[in-house]
């Protein structure tokens, strides 16, 4: 069996985005299905936190498996499912408006939350939870609009990509319907739950009851992964398969001038391809 390069080897959880770092679109990237396989091999739990709102836990589960990879919900740390979890903290079968797609709805809905339609008459609206939609449509703004400023409904966002990888190339992301919304209402997210937020790093270590040292985080995103990853401590490895560049990240390194912002954005590791992270 092949041994990890020397850095990582007092590591016992390995946290990978998925768009760009496990698949594009609906195609595998290389190798990807036996280098977690030899992971779960070395007794390295590995687990997925992606800002994707779109598809449910399940759907996740059955794609992986699709793939060659065998996974289970658990496994899965979503944005919708994320932020779900702390709305059902704050307020128990809330009334909400969503711009987003099933993953997102069905994370609510499963929890006991009211999904309200559009133009739906209502005396007062909880929240309106923003995700990826990509059937958006202008009626969609103007309710959400009205449940902002009318209807006392807290702003809420799944995440804040600009853009999504696909096979070819990149699409716009969840970013231009959160910008949309605050457009049109004046107001920003009281919170954003996906990365680079740490907040669902911080609840995997939690419910792993495992200490940041021993963590790493893998993606390909400097401005979500990485920049989740560094807040919350732990090792991070930027992997070129997705949208990050290797001069992307030389261009920070060399127009760093001392400023901790950037700083955050730098990995601790840059690979190819997620087979680097193994000697032959």
């Amino acid at each position: 069996m092949r041994e990890l390069i020397d850095d990582l080897k007092k590591k016992k959880l390995f946290i990978f985005d998925l768009d760009g770092v496990i698949y594009r679109g609906k195609k595998l990237i290389e190798n990807v299905n036996k280098i977690i396989k030899e992971l779960r091999e070395m007794s390295i739990k590995v687990i997925y936190n992606t800002n994707n709102s779109t598809i449910t836990r399940e759907m996740y589960v059955d794609k992986l498996n699709k793939l060659g990879i065998e996974s289970k919900i658990s496994d899965f740390y979503t944005s919708a499912s994320i932020t779900t979890s702390e709305i059902t903290k704050m307020k128990k079968n809330s009334k909400v408006f969503v711009i987003g797609e099933i993953g997102l709805k069905k994370e609510l809905e499963n929890s006991g939350h009211i999904i309200l339609k559009e133009d739906e008459e209502v005396d007062n609206v909880d929240y309106v939870v923003v995700g990826l939609d990509r059937d958006l449509t202008y009626n969609k703004l103007y309710s959400a609009q009205k449940c902002i400023l009318e209807k006392g409904a807290e702003f809420i966002a799944t995440n804040s990509d600009s853009t999504l990888p696909v096979e070819k190339g990149i699409k716009p992301g969840a970013g231009v319907m959160v910008n949309a919304v605050t457009t049109c209402t004046g107001k920003y997210p009281k919170v954003i739950y996906g990365k680079p937020n740490p907040f669902g790093i911080n609840k995997i270590l939690e419910d792993n009851s495992l200490m940041k040292e021993y963590a790493v985080m893998i993606g390909d995103r400097l401005n979500t992964d990485i920049l989740a990853g560094n807040r919350a401590g732990i090792t991070t490895i930027a992997v070129l398969t997705g949208v990050t560049t290797r001069s992307e990240i030389e261009n920070i390194r060399i127009t760093l001038n001392n400023a901790e912002n950037d700083k955050d954005l730098l990995p601790n590791l840059i690979i190819e391809k997620l087979d680097d992270i193994f000697i032959s």
